[in-house]
């Protein structure tokens, strides 16, 4: 449960605000992602600095203008950081752009809204086949056989066959 102090603290911050949550949240989302578009665009020490000190100074003076609440400058920061964190440049990018429907839906219709785009993205992932192959394989259609390379790697000795695709047979692999 959270503290009466937090709660207070949190709607005392939310009070001064202009903006609804979901206004103020995208607001802060359109700004991270260009300042981080920027901070890509410019000379690798130069543009590291100026993200950094961009998203210090624009969060410091919309929080002191009223414009948005400290809270919300957290949770942007923590999502911004933890979007850092998926290796693949290309799955970070697809991350980030979902975010803003996830946004808006969770924004529109709550906790509900939140499930409902999250399954409506599984949903469009399973659909989506890559050279006839299932987007998930072997996740969704299940294949036993192929789950011992999905979340954890087995090791070598294990993996002596390919993946089974739709309507192959095992095949040892050529060494």
């Amino acid at each position: 449960m959270i503290p009466s102090s937090l709660t207070m603290t949190l709607a005392a911050s939310r009070e001064v605000v202009p903006f609804p949550a979901l206004m103020e949240s995208l607001m802060m989302e359109v700004t991270f992602e260009a300042l981080r578009e920027g901070g890509v665009r410019l000379p690798r020490p130069v543009g590291q600095t100026i993200s950094i000190v961009g998203a210090l100074v624009i969060g410091q003076a919309a929080v002191q203008a009223g414009i948005i609440s400290a809270p919300l400058v957290i949770v942007v920061s923590l999502t911004g950081i933890a979007s850092f964190l998926i290796p693949n440049p290309n799955l970070s990018q697809a991350v980030s752009l979902l975010r803003f429907p996830l946004l808006i839906c969770a924004g529109t219709f709550g906790l509900y809204g939140f499930g409902a785009g999250l399954i409506a993205i599984l949903i469009h992932l399973t659909n989506l086949r890559s050279f006839g192959v299932p987007y998930l394989s072997p996740v969704a259609p299940f294949h036993l056989e192929g789950l011992l390379d999905v979340f954890f790697r087995a090791p070598w000795q294990v993996l002596n066959k390919r993946q089974r695709r739709v309507g192959q047979e095992l095949e040892l692999k050529k060494k």
